[in-house]
């Protein structure tokens, strides 16, 4: 491998010709627009001092400005730190204090609380891709974009980077304390491109269809890379749309999605066969997918939908394979080039069908946590594997099933109860929509199960499901220990910006 550059490496693919991005408004920015738009960037970054190495901390809106400044960075060595659009002011400024970036760009409407807590020079950057810089050194405020779109510097030579040259710094959620800096190399960007590109048989002329955000690996890592590493082009929509998404299926060829897209795209009357006519590949990741998000897919489409399985960390570990059986349920198994373990807590490997933790190693695997030396330490095993925290059982075929995390294991009476096992009996209940286990306080028991559920009674055989009924059904297929002492009903569960249940609010919410 002859560049380590991430960008630099792509470069030898794709021809500057041909169509990058495609815009509903009829608009299209070619591979020509990437190069030159990201190197006038990384020029006027380069001009008002910022460095190799130096952060650059970007919390705005998805457009194609922002992949060009992306690109921008990881061109000239900077390291990118793109921050969730939902966060609030007293997260910014952790972020921002713990990064210590050398410049921000934000939205308009954000730029108070980065002159706030940011010392460093401020950008914005709105919905028309109209870009504003403050000088924090000679308090110049004015409209940089017209320097930068008519700057000639758009021959910006790559800066030279090793494969462990960290390219972007992701901050995990923070569920449990202080959310950390996961340092991602650009050796490991072009690791995981390079695997997933062969596993899911990548081809020049696929167009993918992206409806995804863009601060997230799954946006980020998983969708624009593949597209940039193989010089292919994309449907760029700047958020999930269900109608937008349909039109768009018979002009594209692959579609990632959580699985609340999918929930939300079979609803639509417009999605099936003939408008998946043209699409080669559907993925799924971020959070579980339903056995029944799965089989009603496939039964309305035609398509069985590919489930893989990541995380910030280390990118794409699993994946259901291209060419063999999908099992619903299932990640796959690992990776080309990633090693995996299921483990019990004496790290010792446990047999086919128990449950443990999963270990993880790879060039796809993170350097470790920024600025936090002992627990980058604690993660990892004497021999190179990092703990994931989720919780895993493999089965005869080498297919890996995510069980839950081992901080969602509920210990009742001092046995161990795993969330997503209880979920996937309760789901198969007819009427129920969806569920979340967890473990509350309990004067007896230490941990009490505890379901909330999101029902549909309509669908539902035998009347309006119950409390009673429920547990009564579940006490028949599962052990009594296992089986929920509660069960709420709402109308729907608390999500992250990725779709995956918040349990951290529901165990607050139902604690007492």
């Amino acid at each position: 491998m002859t560049e380590s550059n991430f960008y630099s490496h792509c470069q030898q693919k794709f021809n500057h010709a041909s169509a990058f991005l495609n815009l509903p408004d009829g608009h299209t920015y070619s591979y020509a627009d990437l190069h030159h738009q990201s190197g006038r960037i990384a020029h006027h970054l380069t001009e008002l001092g910022v460095h190799k190495g130096d952060r650059v901390i970007v919390q705005v809106e998805k457009s194609p400005q922002n992949l060009f400044w992306y690109f921008a960075c990881l061109r000239a060595g900077f390291i990118y730190i793109p921050l969730n659009t939902d966060y609030l002011e007293h997260e910014v400024e952790y972020f921002i204090g713990n990064a210590a970036p050398s410049f921000a760009l934000c939205d308009p409407a954000r730029r108070a609380i980065f002159d706030k807590h940011a010392n460093c020079n401020v950008g914005t950057l709105d919905n028309n891709g109209n870009y504003l810089h403050d000088n924090a050194s000679t308090g110049h405020f004015g409209h940089a974009d017209y320097e930068i779109q008519n700057s000639e510097d758009t021959d910006f030579k790559d800066e030279a980077c090793d494969a462990a040259d960290i390219a972007v710094i992701l901050y995990t959620s923070g569920t449990t304390g202080n959310p950390k800096g996961a340092m991602i190399s650009h050796g490991n960007l072009v690791a995981n491109a390079a695997t997933l590109s062969s596993a899911w048989g990548w081809q020049t002329d696929d167009v993918l269809l992206h409806a995804l955000p863009i601060f997230h690996i799954h946006g980020l890592f998983v969708a624009t890379h593949l597209v940039v590493f193989n010089g292919s082009q994309m449907n760029f929509m700047t958020k999930f749309d269900p109608q937008l998404v349909v039109d768009w299926l018979p002009k594209s060829s692959i579609y990632m999605g959580v699985p609340t897209n999918y929930v939300r795209l079979l609803a639509h009357d417009g999605l099936n066969g003939d408008a998946c006519n043209n699409m080669r590949l559907f993925t799924s990741g971020s959070a579980p997918l339903l056995t029944q998000t799965f089989e009603d897919f496939e039964q309305r489409t035609g398509h069985t939908i590919v489930e893989r399985y990541g995380m910030t960390e280390t990118g794409m570990n699993t994946s259901n394979p291209l060419l063999g059986k999908r099992k619903p349920g299932t990640v796959g198994p690992a990776l080309a080039g990633v090693e995996t373990k299921i483990c019990d807590d004496l790290v010792q490997q446990v047999a086919v069908g128990q449950a443990g933790t999963l270990y993880v190693k790879g060039a796809n695997v993170f350097k470790g946590y920024w600025q936090m030396p002992d627990k980058t330490a604690e993660e990892f095993t004497d021999d190179g594997f990092f703990k994931t925290g989720d919780i895993a059982s493999l089965d005869e075929d080498g297919y890996i099933s995510i069980i839950g995390r081992d901080k969602d294991m509920i210990i009742s009476g001092g046995l161990n109860v795993y969330p997503k096992e209880i979920e996937s009996i309760l789901d198969k209940i007819s009427g129920v929509t969806e569920s979340a286990v967890i473990g509350v306080p309990h004067a007896d028991f230490g941990e009490a199960v505890v379901a909330v559920i999101v029902c549909d009674d309509i669908k539902a055989k035998n009347g309006p499901l119950s409390e009673k009924q429920i547990i009564a059904e579940m006490k028949t297929t599962i052990a009594g220990f296992k089986v929920p002492k509660q069960i709420h009903f709402v109308d729907a569960l608390p999500r992250n910006t990725m779709g995956k249940v918040q349990k951290n609010i529901l165990r607050e919410t139902y604690r007492s």
